[in-house]
This record gives structure tokens, sequence and C-alpha cells, in this order.
């Protein structure tokens, strides 16, 4: 998501797998041999402690729709004792990360090629400490609203999954869909606003690293607006 993804949705939030470039030789040799060891098994219950993915992590989160990876990348460097789930339709993006992790030898990170929902659905409760969805598909046309991401049921999803105090992480540039966000966060019982001043909306958080579609959006004039919610 981290670029307006293309999602096709069958039944609540399903994504199509899609592929835009062709791969190169070496995308395509890490699609058979990394990531089959470091996709997340749906097939089988999910562990009651997420860490059990992972080699010695403090918390774990998750990136719906991580784009091109900048960002996802950026903080598995950054926090070497945090886990990450990375999940991203998109044959391009998930080659694109697979590169990233195998350069510079990431151990904690983990990759859903696929749906969110399905994700959602197999995490245990109470088990992550974010939950970030940066540059989501904003779907403009009246008659798509159904297929964005935040609605009232996927936000109960996430905050099922987040720990109390957790967070959930959403920036955007378009301006409709992040009104859409804030009205279904703050009727949410689950979730609090953490704003206090305008600048903590028009400013990134801390650390933010960005992405390319960020990047594309400024250039081309669209402002940004940063979001945090925390699980009550």
């Amino acid at each position: 998501m981290a670029g307006h993804d293309e999602q096709s949705r069958k039944s609540g939030a399903v994504f199509g797998r899609r592929i835009g470039h062709k791969l190169k030789p070496r995308q395509a040799g890490l699609f058979a041999t990394l990531l089959p060891r470091l996709a997340l098994d749906l097939s089988k219950p999910a562990p009651a402690d997420l860490g059990a993915l992972f080699d010695g992590v403090d918390d774990v989160r998750l990136e719906s729709g991580f784009g091109g990876a900048e960002h996802l990348i950026a903080e598995a460097e950054r926090l070497p004792r945090t886990g990450f789930i990375g999940i991203e339709p998109f044959i391009n993006g998930m080659a694109k990360a697979l590169v990233a992790i195998e350069d510079r030898k990431l151990r904690n990170i983990r990759l859903h090629h696929g749906d969110a929902t399905d994700v959602l659905t197999w995490l245990p409760g109470n088990a992550l400490a974010r939950f970030d969805l940066l540059y989501p598909d904003p779907w403009p046309k009246r008659r798509h609203w159904k297929r964005r991401f935040v609605q009232d049921g996927s936000v109960a999803a996430v905050a099922r999954v987040l720990k109390s105090g957790g967070e959930f992480r959403f920036a955007s540039d378009i301006a409709d869909y992040v009104m859409w966000t804030l009205v279904r966060l703050m009727r949410s019982p689950d979730f609090v606003w953490t704003a206090e001043q305008a600048d903590d909306w028009r400013k990134p958080w801390p650390h933010f690293s960005g992405t390319r579609y960020e990047a594309k959006a400024k250039r081309e004039g669209r402002v940004p607006c940063y979001l945090i919610f925390r699980r009550k």
C-alpha cells in the first residue's frame, strides 16, 4: 500500500496478487528460495507469542501493503530487536523487499504475499505493538469506497490484534481518505487519537523514513497527513 495498490475484494478485504514489470532473474530466484523461508504459514495456528516467529525480539509490528518496502526495511534495520511482519499483494513490491532483506542480511522480517485480512484473522489477540498503514489506495470513486482498507470491520480486526497501548499508524496524501479514517477510528470504542496540536498530523512521526510514493506525492504538490491512534 505504500503507493496506491490495486485491491480486488471478494469478501471483506481481499487483495489481488498483481505484477507490473517482469521480474529480474535474481528477484525470481528469491521468490523460490528466500520467500518460503520468510513466509507466514497460515495453514498452521499462529503462535500465542509472535516472538516465536523470530529470533530474540522484544515486540512485533506489522506493515500492511508495504509497496517498495522502503519504510519496512528502514525500520527493520533501525530496530533489530523488533520483529516485523510485512504484507504485500504486489509481486514487484515483494521482490524489492526480498532483494533488500538478502542484501542487508536482515533476520527480523517475516512476509505474507497476499491479503492483510487473512493475516488479521490468523493472528492471535493482543499480539502486535504497532500496525502501520502507509499510503493505502484511496479508491476515490464513491462506488468503490467499500474497497478501502479502513472500514469499521477492519478497524475492529486491527484492535483485536493490537496490545493495549499499541498503535495504529496511518499516512495518506488524500484528504478525503484522511477524513474517512478519522471518522472510523474516532467512533471506534477501541482507539483514541493521540494528536494534541496541528503539527502532530502535519509532520511525520519521529524516525519516519518515508516512501517513494510519499516523495512522488510531495513533488506533485499533495500534502501528506500522519495519524496515530492508540489502542485503549
